[in-house]
């Protein structure tokens, strides 16, 4: 557990330059390849052009590369023709630090060109202490960014707890995922984060902040997103039967099951697919910040005095009220689309894009059973409280389980998912950005959201197939003991060995289509 745990709080050395100490987190020379990550960040961007938001997106991209600031980021900004003062004003460091000018992700915060916090000392060099997800342990539920979310050390425990789940579980607890995971682009779940109530975790979270926002909301605007539930529930529930086909495709290729003369999953063929779900997804999107938008619009001055009185990311603010809608109107798919949408109305018009465009680290690769093991226990509990600590706690328990050789599969896709997580940080706030025109007006480019979207998936398709083949050969080479060793570490969430979920709805498992398409063969082309 010891080397597990080094493993996680580590990060390599940068070499010094000249005579003058690095400070931390500082990077003083970059590699060819981080050279050219630099400029392919930068390539997307008209530099005579560059807003606050294009400055913004460069940042996360670089922090999610693992770029830091110092000279050698400096130079490289230069090299790719930009000015990276220009990026630094337009875009500052995040006003997020604590009293020693540590930033949310436990780094100390650096000036233009790397020069560090004057205020810091000697002391901010050491590790902080940080709970298990990789968040600095500051107290209430701080600490949670996009650069958190996308750190080594978060990424790094959640896809070890993918495995272990992935690696106990079966067909049917892999089908499981909360709704709110879907069409994610209106700030909730990073509300639910930051909850400095602390209920952010808790069954009754989005309870409260729903029924506090219906019943702002009068009759007319009630019924928008009653309608808009009702319309949009076929497509909702299309699109977690989809998932299924690369469920069961990843499944096979766990358990070896792969159409004859196959040598793998087909790279292409899983991000086509991926790409394809989250445009319909994106097409979600699209149709409830219309919807969404058209409401705020409306809110007259009654309405936005009761919602100031609501504090986004303080739940201690929101006072308890009965259900404000007839569930008993309405099925159990379009009951919940009706509270979801109701939660994101106020934690979108209350946030910011930054908000929208955060995720939590868990947020991609939702196909090997993770969301069962950790949420399930809270399905039918009220005022339960989901523990903030079990994915890194059983990822690292995991790690620690393997073999040097086996881990090294797992530790290995840190590396490899890293620059599809840089481009996806770029995506959702691209997406994130364009509805929130819907706000102010209600011409907003479909196309490109669907476009986006679409990017969106083939990044998000080529980190799963990453795991489910890293995945997949450690299975195969697990022993008796340790297949018994994990099946502890699972605890007693137990396999379901039947039925499906539809989100977190227990139902029938339906047919799944053939699914030998998502395999390479010889033959295929690379």
């Amino acid at each position: 557990m010891m080397i597990v745990t080094a493993l996680l709080a580590t990060t390599p050395a940068q070499p010094e330059q000249g005579n003058r100490p690095q400070a931390p987190g500082e990077q003083q020379t970059l590699t060819d390849q981080q050279k050219a990550t630099v400029k392919s960040i930068l390539s997307k961007y008209d530099k005579s052009s560059l807003t606050a938001d294009d400055a913004r997106v460069i940042n996360d991209s670089f922090r999610a590369a693992g770029l830091h600031a110092g000279p050698g980021l400096h130079d490289a900004i230069e090299e790719a023709g930009f000015d990276p003062e220009a990026i630094h004003k337009l875009a500052p460091p995040p006003n997020t630090k604590d009293e020693s000018g540590r930033d949310e992700g436990g780094r100390q915060m650096l000036g233009p060109g790397g020069s560090q916090n004057p205020k810091a000392t000697s002391q901010d060099a050491k590790p902080q202490m940080a709970d298990s997800e990789g968040r600095e342990a500051k107290g209430g539920q701080g600490g949670y960014s996009l650069e958190q979310a996308t750190s080594d050390r978060a990424q790094l425990t959640t896809i070890a707890f993918d495995g272990l789940a992935f690696m106990t579980g079966d067909m049917a607890c892999n089908t499981f995922l909360p709704p709110g995971k879907v069409s994610d682009f209106f700030g909730f779940q990073y509300m639910r984060d930051v909850d400095a109530g602390e209920l952010g975790h808790n069954t009754s979270f989005l309870t409260r902040i729903a029924n506090n926002m219906l019943a702002i909301l009068n009759d007319k605007q009630k019924q928008q997103l009653v309608s808009l539930a009702k319309e949009q529930e076929p497509g909702i529930s299309e699109l977690a039967y989809k998932r299924f086909p690369l469920i069961k495709a990843f499944s096979r290729l766990r358990d070896g099951d792969l159409p004859a003369g196959a040598t793998g999953l087909d790279r292409a063929a899983v991000m086509k697919y991926s790409a394809d779900l989250y445009a319909a997804s994106g097409r979600l999107a699209y149709r409830r910040a219309q919807v969404l938008g058209s409401i705020v619009r409306s809110f007259d001055a009654k309405q936005k005095a009761a919602l100031k009185k609501l504090a986004f990311g303080d739940s201690r603010t929101w006072p308890e009220t009965g259900d404000q809608i007839d569930k008993q109107s309405l099925s159990h798919t379009a009951n919940v689309a009706v509270m979801t949408y109701a939660s994101e109305l106020f934690s979108w018009y209350a946030g910011s894009v930054d908000g929208d465009a955060y995720f939590c680290p868990e947020g991609h690769g939702t196909y090997f059973g993770s969301f069962y093991m950790k949420d399930m226990p809270a399905m039918g509990n009220p005022n339960y409280s989901i523990s903030t600590t079990i994915t890194g706690n059983s990822g690292e328990q995991f790690l620690a389980a393997l073999s040097e050789p086996q881990r090294k599969l797992i530790t290995g896709l840190v590396d490899s998912q890293r620059q599809d997580l840089s481009e996806i940080v770029s995506r959702r706030r691209a997406i994130a950005t364009l509805l929130r025109q819907f706000m102010t007006g209600d011409t907003v480019d479909r196309d490109q959201v669907v476009l986006l979207a679409r990017l969106y998936g083939k990044l998000d398709g080529e980190i799963s197939y990453l795991y489910a083949t890293a995945f997949a050969d450690v299975y195969k080479t697990l022993t008796s003991e340790q297949k018994s060793a994990l099946a502890k570490l699972r605890g007693g969430v137990s396999s379901t060995n039947q039925g499906a979920f539809l989100y977190s709805q227990p139902v029938a498992m339906p047919a799944i289509p053939n699914t030998d398409f998502l395999f390479q063969t010889p033959d295929d082309d690379d």
